[in-house]
């Protein structure tokens, strides 16, 4: 019997996307009565034609298409852990759905020989309605496991979640962080072939996301069940998975040892974040509102090629707003990351108390201060988020790039080395003799 328990040939999804014609760019033009009575009618009669041949039936006047995924192949073997990494809009998501049976593919096949468990969002699988304790028999029914199969695993799972005190409480009040460690519990515990895991772990603490990545190890190297592990964690990846696959706009570019795989993906960020954000397309969010631009800047706001420990920094973002009205409550998010791909720090309008600003027509500056630089030599990477009224108006992963170079930090004439040491804290030493 082949040890093969996941074959993927040529797998395609398209999708088709519908436009309208007067939206285009992100403004709204003038449209007469009549033009739209027209297009309605047209729009009504192409409806009426997919929906009698059994097509996928669109909203606008212009119709796309759209290739989430095209000829990708690879096989997997009974216990691996496979590592799916990519940008925002490689297709991963896509490809796990297709796996996880949630849609199915345009072109190609997928073969899974054995019951598949999908973690793709918080509470995949679980009913809002339901308490804790009902959702992990559910679950499980849902996952094919017998009753007694489920009540056997039912205390393991409770104590691995951690949410023993509202089992009995329905699930629509946990916070996303109480869904998640439930949701994943489930899945980890109830013995499913293939385990598909989607950067769920990000919504956990500390403490839950490294336990959840020993217990994915666990699961894989002594049970011999299936990983398949989405992240944009380089460092977690690196430490799970023993092969990987780089998707990039929806094809597979490169597969291998983990090592060399996260090597070229960060290569590929690197190349991404020396990209105009004007021109950046792989971004997320309504457009509303887009960064074009971003500078790094010394104190006097004066332009530099790299910031130095102890001294101040400035990260200045142009922003556009290009719909012609002001916008209310705008919060902007800067994450930056190592070279390894850990998230280091997280600068955030909300966490100041100031996420209500208002944004006027056209472009508006901002510009993030840190009045000291801690973190140590090395360059680093930054994922620019903003939204109005809490929806997503603009994200775009690895945005821009800057260098920290050694500085006298400390005010004692010593450098700091270049390492994986992350941050520069202000401390002393005391020492006091004792009898």
């Amino acid at each position: 019997m082949s040890d093969t328990i996941i074959t993927v040939e040529n797998l395609s999804k398209r999708y088709l996307v519908g436009h309208h014609a007067d939206q285009r760019g992100g403004f709204a033009t003038y449209t007469a009565l009549r033009d739209v009575i027209g297009r309605e009618a047209r729009n009504m009669a192409r409806r009426a034609v997919d929906l009698l041949r059994g097509r996928q039936i669109l909203d606008g006047a212009e119709v796309d298409e759209f290739w989430a995924l095209k000829d990708v192949s690879f096989e997997l073997k009974r216990g691996q852990v496979l590592g799916i990494v990519g940008r925002n809009g490689a297709g991963k998501s896509t490809l796990l759905k297709i796996l996880s049976r949630i849609t199915e593919p345009t072109e190609g096949r997928a073969i899974l020989r054995g019951r598949v468990a999908s973690l793709l969002e918080v509470g995949t699988g679980f009913h809002p309605e339901l308490t804790g304790r009902e959702n992990i028999y559910l679950n499980g029914a849902i996952l094919g496991m017998k009753r007694e199969e489920i009540r056997r695993k039912f205390d393991e799972i409770v104590a691995f979640s951690g949410v023993e005190r509202f089992l009995d409480t329905p699930v629509k009040r946990y916070s996303s962080g109480m869904y998640m460690r439930l949701a994943f519990a489930v899945a980890a515990h109830l013995e499913p072939e293939i385990l598909v895991v989607d950067e769920v772990l990000a919504v956990g603490d500390a403490d839950f996301q490294k336990k959840s990545l020993g217990k994915l190890h666990d699961v894989a190297s002594k049970q011999g069940r299936t990983v398949l592990f989405v992240s944009h964690n380089m460092a977690a990846v690196e430490n799970m998975c023993g092969s990987a696959v780089l998707l990039e706009e929806g094809r597979c570019i490169a597969q291998g040892a983990t090592t060399r795989i996260v090597q070229e993906y960060l290569r590929e960020m690197t190349r991404a974040a020396t990209t105009p954000l004007e021109q950046r397309l792989d971004r997320e969010g309504s457009g509303e509102i887009r960064f074009i631009s971003m500078v790094s800047e010394g104190a006097g706001n004066s332009p530099v090629s790299a910031f130095r420990c102890g001294e101040e920094a400035i990260l200045h973002f142009v922003m556009e707003n290009r719909t012609g009205r002001n916008l209310q409550k705008l919060r902007t998010a800067i994450k930056i990351f190592n070279e390894g791909g850990s998230c280091v720090a997280q600068l955030d309008s909300w966490l100041l108390g100031q996420d209500a600003w208002e944004v006027f027509p056209g472009r508006t500056s901002i510009r993030v201060v840190v009045p000291r630089m801690t973190l140590t030599p090395g360059r680093y990477r930054i994922s620019a988020w903003a939204a109005l009224n809490g929806n997503v108006a603009d994200w775009i992963l690895d945005a821009a790039l800057f260098d920290v170079e050694g500085g006298d930090y400390y005010g004692t004439g010593r450098l700091p080395t270049t390492g994986r040491v992350g941050f520069l804290l202000d401390h002393q030493i005391l020492t006091e003799t004792t009898q």
